[in-house]
């Protein structure tokens, strides 16, 4: 990491905003660069880890999200541009890979056909598409813009607890750090959430969706084998019962992400998300499907050595969690609040989730600009306290985001069942299909950011009004807190 920000440093120590983030994960990453823009604030990010880093594979970022990046950063916009892949074409395609097109009558059948799939519909995704990356890549980018001041490594948050005008953030080590705020961006098993609602309530745990998720990076070579140039050079969804499978670009086109989705009907009993697989597994999942998917799923798990010869790696399935059964009735209490996963952990079937853990990002970043304001640049409010500001920033936060973010958790689960025709208002009907997939689409797509911006500005405003907002944090987070004492 390199330290390419100097930050502004006032005269009074005791006139910094002292910002805790938990997690570096992307949010917490990219929330830190927008932070670190602001002038009076002191950043530390708190990752259990000994380094930062990323699970999983691909990532795709809508030209809205894109806007959010560079709103919130010039930095965060400039690393996902770097490790970037666009569609070479600014639709998104959705096939039948379930039933094997017809021949026509007195045509031959060749290879070729029997790897073809029959075209549903294609949704036009904007004049500028998609890019999609590896997450492990962005974040690696990222990370070259942070200084090395900013993060502290292998601290996992056990409990934190308000004492007077601050809070007291205990780690697993037994260290102990203080801040005005704490911002969870710990993902979807976040502690913070589980401190800030309650580790008794349900709400705190993400559940089980009963859908596993099989991913894997396939050399664009061998994909252009199995699917031809178009489909593995574009995303394309691959549409039948009780399953799907989803691809696109990614590593500047020399690599194809997969992500095949399928039923687990028991309960997961894995202590982690994830657990291994076999290609047998897969293979069964998509047993009578067309050609063209059973041999991507073929592929899953293969690696290719400098000769070209195909090896077997170990293959991970991925439990599929979110707080679709339990949401968190609220993202915010006192200076205490959570973005991204945990706030919102929600399944990947729109490939929106670190998107709009990204407007997360922006939406905070507004609302703390707003508090400097108050407490360094508006002479009729001085006096008003670090806490007030806060607890009013975070009031406006949870206020503007919760209804939109609660959405697509609730939307990503929908549209799984469209592309699974499951959906009893769509069936197998293309044309149906296809409107249902759109609008949801375009909420996600077509989001007011200057809206979103204004709406955080008037809603901070009024919630400074109302003056001081108490800790809320019940009797027994100070009990459990002191038990660890």
């Amino acid at each position: 990491m390199q330290a390419n920000h100097r930050l502004p440093v006032p005269q009074d120590d005791e006139a910094l905003l002292r910002i805790a983030i938990v997690g570096g994960g992307i949010v917490g990453v990219s929330l830190t660069l927008g932070l670190l823009r602001l002038p009076n604030i002191q950043v530390k990010l708190y990752e259990q880890a000994s380094t930062l880093r990323e699970i999983g594979a691909g990532v795709a970022f809508t030209t809205n999200a894109q806007r959010c990046m560079e709103l919130l950063s010039p930095d965060v916009i400039a690393s996902m541009r770097a490790v970037s892949t666009k569609n070479e074409d600014p639709y998104y395609t959705y096939v039948d890979g379930y039933h094997s097109p017809e021949v026509p009558e007195g045509q031959k059948k060749s290879k070729h056909d029997d790897m073809k799939e029959t075209q549903l519909f294609r949704l036009f995704a904007g004049n500028t598409g998609f890019d999609a990356c590896h997450r492990a890549h962005f974040l690696d980018e990222m990370v070259k813009h942070l200084p090395e001041s900013v993060v502290q490594f292998r601290k996992r948050l056990v409990m934190y607890e308000k004492r007077g005008d601050e809070y007291v953030l205990r780690f697993e080590d037994g260290s102990l750090d203080t801040a005005d705020a704490i911002i969870g961006c710990d993902g979807i098993k976040s502690r913070v959430r589980q401190v800030l609602l309650g580790v008794d309530n349900p709400a705190s745990y993400p559940g089980f969706t009963h859908q596993v998720a099989f991913r894997g990076l396939i050399r664009m070579g061998r994909a252009v084998e199995v699917l031809g140039k178009d489909k593995a050079h574009n995303q394309c969804m691959h549409m039948g019962p009780g399953a799907h499978m989803l691809n696109f670009p990614v590593a500047q086109h020399t690599l194809m992400n997969v992500v095949a989705f399928g039923a687990q009907a028991e309960e997961w009993t894995h202590e982690k998300m994830v657990a291994p697989a076999s290609r047998e597994e897969v293979l069964e999942i998509f047993r009578g499907w067309c050609p063209a998917v059973t041999a991507i799923a073929g592929l899953l798990g293969e690696v290719l050595d400098e000769d070209g010869v195909s090896t077997r790696a170990s293959l991970d399935k991925w439990a599929i969690f979110d707080t679709y059964d339990n949401p968190a009735p609220t993202y915010a209490d006192g200076c205490v609040c959570i973005a991204g996963d945990a706030a919102h952990a929600t399944s990947p079937h729109h490939g929106a989730g670190a998107g709009m853990g990204i407007e997360d990002g922006l939406a905070l970043a507004t609302v703390f600009e707003q508090a400097i304001k108050t407490l360094h640049g508006q002479p009729e409010v001085r006096g008003t306290s670090k806490s007030e500001v806060v607890s009013a920033a975070f009031a406006a936060y949870n206020r503007v985001r919760r209804d939109r973010t609660q959405w697509l958790v609730r939307s990503s689960r929908e549209v799984s069942r469209t592309y699974e025709w499951a959906n009893p208002d769509c069936g197998m009907d293309p044309e149906k299909c296809l409107k249902d997939i759109e609008w949801r689409a375009h909420k996600i797509w077509y989001f007011d950011i200057d809206g979103m911006i204004k709406e955080l500005a008037s809603s901070y405003r009024h919630f400074l009004s109302l003056g001081s907002s108490p800790f809320r944090g019940t009797e027994q987070q100070a009990n459990d807190f002191i038990k660890l004492l």
